[in-house]
């Protein structure tokens, strides 16, 4: 995957010397962060760190009071971003008697790329079928939304972004509380998007055990940024990634 320190390439979101707060009280400081096409960035921090805010900011819907974001080359913006941008919140809003079923749900994420005036091809057909065994929907592909749990509701909504095969792909811990299968197809499908399609990759999330192996930097967040570089570096220090599962969330705590 992509090395940030070698790579040439315009990012596809940046951060520079970005700060934000609520009155006197900034709630990130100073930040500056880029991810780049093919890379694949882990955001971490303590708890109340700032990393919600921090992605919010990034994508526009908060504004820096000091410093500035780029997404794709601009200022962000729902029109620079669409098609290019999936996101999927830590809570997303659900609609409680949504009728659409799993696969109509992951169906609309082939809408970004800007083609609802058509009948779906095969192509997009084999997309949507790829993210729902991704996030292992596959039983339940025609079963109402509405019907499912909560975490099932969060994995549609995953499958839909991948299945968009977005340039950037923002996930606010996305998998917390998911079994080891579908953590593994969770990250073979993020594989299978920064390998195949060069897509950036920037995932908030608290337990990084599943996807260790193939993270190219960690960014630790505490309102500020602490560490940005390579798993080995926080491995240098004892935080074992995919080792021992705990290491990463106590070590984050010790931090506050």
């Amino acid at each position: 995957m992509a090395s940030a320190a070698a790579d040439p390439i315009a990012p596809l979101v940046a951060a520079r010397g970005v700060t934000f707060g609520y009155g006197d009280e900034p709630v990130v400081e100073g930040v500056d962060l880029a991810v780049r096409p093919g890379e694949f960035v882990a955001l971490v921090g303590p708890n109340g760190a700032g990393k919600s805010t921090l992605l919010r900011v990034l994508l526009g819907v908060l504004p820096a009071s000091a410093g500035r974001v780029e997404l794709f080359g601009a200022a962000p913006s729902r029109a620079v971003a669409r098609g290019r941008l999936g996101y999927v919140p830590q809570r997303p809003a659900l609609a409680s008697e949504l009728p659409a079923t799993v696969r109509e749900i992951v169906t609309t994420g082939r809408l970004a790329l800007g083609r609802w005036w058509r009948r779906p091809t095969a192509e997009d057909r084999r997309a949507v079928e790829h993210a729902i065994e991704s996030v292992g929907l596959g039983a339940q592909a025609d079963t109402p939304l509405d019907e499912l749990s909560g975490g099932q509701q969060q994995r549609t909504f995953i499958a839909r972004a991948f299945a968009s095969e977005p340039d950037l792909l923002i996930l606010d811990e996305p998998i917390a509380g998911v079994d080891a299968g579908a953590q593994r197809r969770f990250r073979d499908a993020l594989v299978h998007l920064i390998r195949e399609h060069g897509s950036g990759v920037l995932l908030v999330s608290h337990e990084l055990s599943a996807v260790a192996d193939v993270l190219d930097r960690v960014v630790v967040l505490r309102r500020s940024i602490v560490f940005d570089g390579p798993p080995a570096g926080l491995a240098a220090e004892g935080v074992s990634l995919g080792v021992h599962r705990e290491d990463l969330p106590q070590w984050l705590e010790e931090l506050r």
